[in-house]
């Protein structure tokens, strides 16, 4: 797919990128086709520099692609999740716009005209929510309400402080959550509404959490994903349930799988036949095998029975399952190989079909069921923007990020390449600006978070900042990348650093013998996993000259406890009392930190739950110790995501900085 930047203007000289233009790029998301099929409404978020803060807002474009509209303009809060009423004549959306008990509500925008107004009130925010197919009622998933703080005793002659903190009491087993922080007993549930009183009724019953509402096309039933075992902290299990749409509506589980079904993090509902007989989801795979499984699109009856398993052979994660109307397709979003793929699927089994041709990272995407798509999709010389998908075409719709056709970007290359033991290894390789051939550039290895992710034929900001700076750029998916199948994925279980080290390491030796990497000036880094591994790689190799490792974690031992992996620990590596050799393996870069020679830049969010800020310091300290030059960034009230615009800039600033001092 070809992007839809405008040409430069006639005879003026295109600037480079630069750190001030986060400021200006516009991140698009959450497509939704109307019901006439006429428009599109989505969500466009930026980084306001005056408020340090970014800001989501709802916007609309027709379908010919010749009128946009921003729908939502709040000052000083967001709004997000755009969904149609199924008479298209409502646009609900979830927004923080503050009242006095500070929770996230919904509200409408009558498209007929005035201003947008709340339907939910109360202490409890929304998180998620569905409309029900006659559009008088809104399946909602609604947030316990924070605790009460406790009454003064008799005696108290202190005034009540309602900011005091009270204590923290910890009685779980998993305690801890990026963002979240420390987690106490509330859950998310779900609650059914009527447009008539706007009163949510509780639709199920027990202490459990309750996500992603799907209502059947009749109606009365609503399909969400529950974890209903004795103690949930424990375990992966998700299932599907479908419940009556009314209080206290009969239940029942749809999935008994021991693992995990279709739970939030594979970001699709169940989906409903249309004729209301079948329930579409994702089964992941094996417990054992945790994030490095591979997940399947699979079918179960909606009155009970076994499912069906319709991509099982594929090897490859799929999400957002969507039926054609008549029943017998499923559309799919693909996970491929440096790609996603959009791919129509045969509901009684059978290979899948391209929907769109070409190589691109495709985000996200709505389908009407009756041949109008549209999907979020970017380029590596332009972020993701909307596209109207028509007979395999992309044809654009959106245009929010025009500006750059007034900067020189980089020119992105796939690559692949051999490691050390003859595995084939893909990724990337971006020239800077100006790139003249025969010439040995600068080089900064990148390396992405995960590990079960991959870098894609997308848009990504940090390259093209790097590239503009001078440097070529190269991003490699080793060995534990998504994309590539399920013993790809699992090579690097229980054992983090090597094959991959290997494997990014000869992304560096495939760009040095093709003459474009200078050997001598050679850089590395990367956030989260990509932070571990650059720690694997400069305790491996002193080749590099600068290191910049985010967020990341090299003694291992010190996050039992004190991140929110605890199940995936004891799951891939086993208690550390019960296998310190195991844990020990993965921790090297900390125990043999006498190795790393490279001059280092750490950095993480004080507020960090995912990777806790812990880890650098230890890392920091220990080179610190060694008398290897290094230097620590921590980002306060900033999480495993740093979402500050001006900490944003300032971590693009300090890359660029601390790699200047040592490879120009």
């Amino acid at each position: 797919m070809t992007g839809v930047l405008a040409s430069a203007a006639q005879g003026a000289e295109p600037r480079r990128l630069t750190t001030d233009d986060i400021f200006k790029e516009r991140t698009v998301g959450a497509p939704a086709l109307s019901p006439d099929g006429k428009w599109v409404a989505y969500s466009v978020s930026a980084l306001n520099r005056a408020a340090d803060k970014g800001f989501t807002h709802i916007w609309m474009t027709s379908l010919d692609g010749k009128t946009s509209l921003q729908l939502t303009h709040g000052p000083k809060e967001s709004e997000n999740t755009p969904r149609w009423s199924p008479d298209g004549r409502y646009l609900a959306f979830i927004s923080g716009r503050r009242d006095d008990d500070e929770a996230d509500h919904l509200w409408l925008l009558d498209r007929q005209g005035g201003e947008a107004f709340k339907i939910t009130s109360g202490k409890q925010s929304v998180e998620d929510y569905a409309w029900s197919p006659d559009g008088k009622s809104i399946a909602l998933v609604l947030s316990d309400a924070p605790p009460e703080p406790p009454k003064p005793a008799a005696d108290d002659t202190d005034p009540p402080d309602p900011k005091r903190p009270l204590p923290i009491v910890i009685n779980r087993f998993q305690f801890k959550q990026d963002v979240q922080g420390y987690l106490r007993e509330g859950k998310s549930r779900l609650y059914l509404m009527s447009l008539a009183d706007r009163k949510p009724v509780r639709v199920t019953s027990g202490d459990f959490e309750e996500l992603l509402p799907s209502w059947s096309p009749d109606g009365k039933s609503i399909a969400f994903v529950s974890k209903r075992s004795a103690d949930p902290d424990r375990d992966y299990n998700w299932d599907v349930y479908v419940a009556e749409a009314k209080a206290g509506g009969a239940m029942r589980a749809l999935t008994t799988y021991a693992g995990d079904d279709n739970g939030p993090e594979f970001d699709s509902y169940p989906a409903w036949s249309p004729d209301g007989k079948q329930v579409a989801y994702l089964q992941g795979g094996e417990v054992r095998k945790i994030g490095y499984g591979v997940n399947a699109l699979a079918v179960v009856p909606a009155a009970g029975g076994s499912p069906r398993l319709l991509t099982k052979g594929l090897d490859r994660n799929v999400s957002q399952p969507t039926w054609t109307a008549d029943g017998k397709r499923l559309v799919v979003r693909m996970e491929d190989d440096q790609i996603q793929r959009l791919v129509e699927i045969p509901a009684a089994g059978g290979a899948p079909k391209d929907l769109l041709s070409g190589r691109q990272a495709l985000a996200d995407y709505d389908s009407d069921g009756r041949g109008r798509i549209v999907a979020l999709a970017s380029n590596p010389t332009h972020p993701g923007e909307l596209y109207a998908i028509e007979k395999t075409k992309a044809r654009p719709l959106t245009h929010h990020n025009d500006w750059l056709s007034e900067v020189a970007l980089g020119a992105t290359e796939e690559i692949k390449f051999k490691s050390k033991d003859g595995t084939e290894i893909h990724g990337f390789l971006v020239k800077p600006p100006g790139y003249v051939a025969g010439k040995a550039y600068p080089t900064i290895l990148r390396i992405h978070g995960g590990p079960q992710s991959q870098f894609e034929l997308g848009w990504s900001q940090e390259w093209q900042m790097l590239a503009a700076q001078g440097y070529v750029v190269v991003a490699a998916n080793p060995r534990g990348s998504n994309g590539r199948g399920e013993a790809f994925g699992m090579a690097i279980y229980a054992n983090w650093g090597h094959p991959a080290t290997e494997d990014v390491l000869a992304a560096v030796d495939y760009a040095t013998a093709q003459g474009i990497t200078d050997p001598n000036r050679l850089g590395v880094g990367g956030w989260s996993y990509g932070g571990i591994l650059t720690n694997f790689v400069i305790a491996s190799d002193t080749r590099f000259k600068a290191a910049t490792s985010g967020a990341s974690i090299s003694n291992v031992f010190a996050g039992y406890g004190t991140d929110q992996y605890i199940r995936d620990y004891e799951v891939e590596l086993g208690r550390p009392w019960e296998k310190p050799e195991v844990w020990m393996k993965v921790s090297e870069p900390f125990f043999h930190a006498d190795r790393i020679k490279t001059p280092t830049l750490f950095l993480g969010g004080a507020a960090d739950f995912n990777v806790p800020v812990l880890n650098s310091e230890q890392m920091y300290q220990a080179l610190r110790s060694l008398g290897v030059e290094t230097e620590l960034v921590i980002y306060p009230g900033q999480y495993h995501r740093i979402r500050r615009p001006s900490f944003l800039k300032d971590r693009y600033d300090r890359y660029i900085g601390w790699y200047a001092a040592h490879l120009k």
